[in-house]
């Protein structure tokens, strides 16, 4: 485990994608590119860190089809999640977020409607797919324990 993942406080939001999905891929390399703030960390849905992460908040990693965005006690599903996400963009990014204001059921419905075909509109991978980090430690993949924040 990295000393990053060994340090992971359970404030620190944590991404957690679909490591076999081409476009799950393609979303975390464009927030990497985009300058996710190094503090956000991901985790496939498919490794031990991913899994564990998902039982904490009661969800059967077998049963996820959707992004969640963990953050201190709080998680998120599906657009919520993208929306609390592209608030962590810069500018111009940022005001992609604004669609949070859409109805949740029309831009779930979106979501999920993307969600259910994207293996045949962007392909899979065979196995979990390796992404380059911009910063060591970027992404969790041992089992881990989160720790919790310091009081202040």
């Amino acid at each position: 485990m990295t000393e990053t993942a060994a340090a992971l406080t359970a404030e620190q939001p944590i991404v957690i994608y679909d490591g076999v999905c081409r476009l799950c891929n393609a979303w975390v390399r464009f927030l990497l590119a985009h300058r996710l703030p190094q503090h956000v960390h991901f985790a496939a849905v498919q490794s031990p860190a991913g899994a564990a992460l998902l039982r904490r908040i009661g969800q059967s990693p077998e049963n996820v089809h959707t992004l969640v965005l963990l953050e201190g006690d709080h998680h998120w599903f599906r657009s919520a999640a993208i929306f609390r996400i592209l608030r962590l963009l810069p500018w111009p990014w940022r005001l992609a977020s604004l669609l949070r204001f859409l109805p949740a059921p029309v831009s779930d419905a979106v979501y999920n409607i993307i969600a259910r075909h994207r293996y045949r509109w962007f392909g899979r991978y065979d196995t979990l797919h390796p992404l380059a980090a911009d910063v060591p430690g970027r992404f969790l993949h041992a089992p881990l324990s989160v720790t919790p924040s310091p009081k202040r």
